[in-house]
């Protein structure tokens, strides 16, 4: 099967340095590939990058911006590459240096823009660095981590909590002291408060930029720093609380992280990492940033002002109800607390259970998986889509003698861990593991009721979810207004329905969205005189200045 673009695009060559080039990033749709999950091309039953290559001609013909590869450096994978023991090679699982010099290049030359992740807030227990750290307190990489003596009782210095379950501190027996994990004991935290740790890390991104990258996403970007007080941190309030970013079992919700994280000195190693991108003309990064109580404040602070990072995603859209009081109440959160910042827009991604799953009633999957598309597009902000959303994918069922995640065998059952959202993505319907590899045991199992969504049984498919997916991501592109334009929110419309509009110049586009499995009937706002846009997935019916929606129904209109 083939994948070239049956459409002309138009492409930035990576050595554009027009301003145009540069801004590239801003709206843009960035395609989030999980290697492993891929494609298996030496087939071990796992993804990787000679895989994601030869797949590369399908991602461009979606119509997106560039890709975002989960880490692909070498690592003891105890949290599958998100634990780096060396950040200037590509672990053996995926290839080699030469491999990913390759897909790259491809990348280029299809239009596609490459964002590698970045996991720099901790890395592997096996880092050399961390091997030299923990054996004396005098080596000179003793202070690279994050180290500190045990209350005189022995135990742990304060009361802060690893979000993988436990306290954040681990006993050391060599030095004789505790040492900070804000994730796995195996992820020991780097010390950002050592000049020559930053000067490190911006190095290994050098390295990086320097082979051809066209930005990163930073993983944890607001855990970089610590208080070097180490005081425990207070319990959140009650009204406070929420599990946006940890699952609900999880005691990490009941801190308000104000210490082990979050810190204001992040923004000073910010500025140095902006002034690092800003040599390589049309780099970007967007941080994720996990803080239930402030991710609104600091997505503000880490991107305003032009000299922080680019963007940032937060978790507001990747947990939280799908109803239209919430997403009024973050886009007037967003508008309110962060009016000059970027924000990235996402549903779904390989941390979350997938949105389908999370947030459609029995029944109306096929409904609200169309609306959630054209509602992600329409949204201001640049936009990261996760493979396999493309399709339609639902949160695959996982049994417990499958799971790999860590996460999910600490909390099981409660909660299932992240390996529902990471199973391999599935080509071809009636082909040995969905076209995914030909091994006789894949890394995750392939899920059966996954393959009917293969994407061989909806390419060039009438009104297919993929094709829908194409359609409106054409449609975007062609209406420069839901890339960069100004966003209003439209009061005065029932509680169930979602209405903006979306204003450059003066071009003007009227947004609203029925977020419920019931149809309903609004009239138009007074004063606006609305035309159907022909937006891919709008089928409201506008009748004498009325519209009809039909459940989990969507309307695009031009304002004249």
């Amino acid at each position: 099967m083939s994948y070239f673009a049956t459409e002309s695009r138009q492409f930035v060559h990576p050595e554009d340095t027009s301003s145009a080039a540069s801004d590239w990033w801003r709206g843009a749709v960035i395609y989030q590939i999980y290697p492993r999950s891929f494609q298996d091309n030496n087939t071990d039953g796992v993804g990787d990058l000679v895989g994601i290559t030869s797949r590369l001609e399908y991602v461009a013909d979606l119509g997106v911006d560039a890709i975002w590869l989960s880490p692909v450096f070498t690592s003891p994978m105890k949290d599958f590459g998100y634990d780096v023991s060396n950040y200037r090679d590509i672990d053996p699982t995926f290839g080699s240096l030469e491999d990913f010099d390759r897909l790259l290049e491809k990348a280029h030359s299809l239009g596609l823009k490459v964002i590698i992740d970045q996991v720099i807030s901790h890395s592997s227990d096996r880092h050399p660095w961390f091997a030299e750290s923990r054996l004396s307190r005098t080596n000179e990489r003793a202070d690279w981590y994050v180290w500190a003596d045990p209350k005189p009782d022995g135990s742990p210095p304060n009361n802060w909590l690893s979000i993988f379950g436990g306290s954040a501190w681990h006993w050391d027996g060599r030095r004789m002291q505790y040492y900070l994990h804000n994730f796995l004991v195996s992820q020991p935290d780097l010390n950002f408060h050592n000049p020559a740790v930053q000067d490190a890390l911006l190095g290994e991104m050098r390295f990086w930029l320097e082979r051809g990258v066209d930005g990163f996403r930073l993983d944890t970007v607001n855990f970089y720093f610590h208080s070097q007080g180490l005081e425990n941190n207070p319990p959140v309030r009650p009204e406070e609380f929420n599990a946006s970013t940890a699952p609900a079992v999880n005691p990490y919700n009941l801190q308000e992280h104000l210490y082990d994280k979050s810190r204001p000195e992040n923004i000073a190693f910010l500025q140095r990492m902006r002034a690092l991108l800003n040599e390589y003309p049309g780099t970007t990064a967007v941080g994720e940033i996990g803080d239930a109580q402030h991710q609104l404040e600091i997505m503000a602070q880490y991107t305003s002002g032009n000299d922080k990072l680019h963007m940032c995603y937060t978790f507001d859209y990747l947990g939280g109800e799908y109803t239209a009081p919430h997403f009024r109440d973050a886009l007037r959160l967003t508008q309110e607390k962060a009016p000059d910042g970027w924000i990235c827009l996402a549903f779904s991604n390989h941390d979350v259970v997938r949105h389908v799953s999370r947030w459609a009633p029995h029944g109306f999957e096929d409904r609200l998986t169309r609306q959630t598309a054209l509602l992600l597009m329409t949204m201001r902000g640049s936009v990261c889509l996760y493979q396999g959303e493309e399709l339609g994918l639902t949160e695959a069922e996982i049994a417990y003698d499958d799971l790999v995640d860590p996460y999910g065998i600490e909390f099981w059952p409660e909660f299932k861990g992240r390996d529902g959202c990471r199973t391999p993505m599935v080509w071809q319907s009636h082909v040995r593991n969905g076209g995914f590899s030909t091994a006789n045991r894949t890394w995750l199992p392939v899920p059966a009721q996954h393959l009917p969504y293969a994407v061989d049984q909806q390419d060039n498919v009438a009104n297919s979810i993929l094709s829908l997916y194409r359609a409106i991501l054409r449609f975007r592109r062609e209406h420069p207004v839901l890339i960069k334009g100004d966003l209003e929110l439209v009061e005065g419309v029932p509680e169930t329905v979602l209405a903006f509009t979306r204003t450059v110049g003066e071009d003007k586009l009227f947004c609203a969205f029925n977020m419920a499995p019931e149809p309903i009937i609004v009239d138009v706002p007074d004063g606006l005189v609305l035309e159907d846009a022909g937006a891919p997935g709008a089928d409201a019916q506008l009748e004498a200045n009325r519209l009809s929606f039909g459940p989990f129904g969507a309307y695009i209109g031009r304002m004249n």
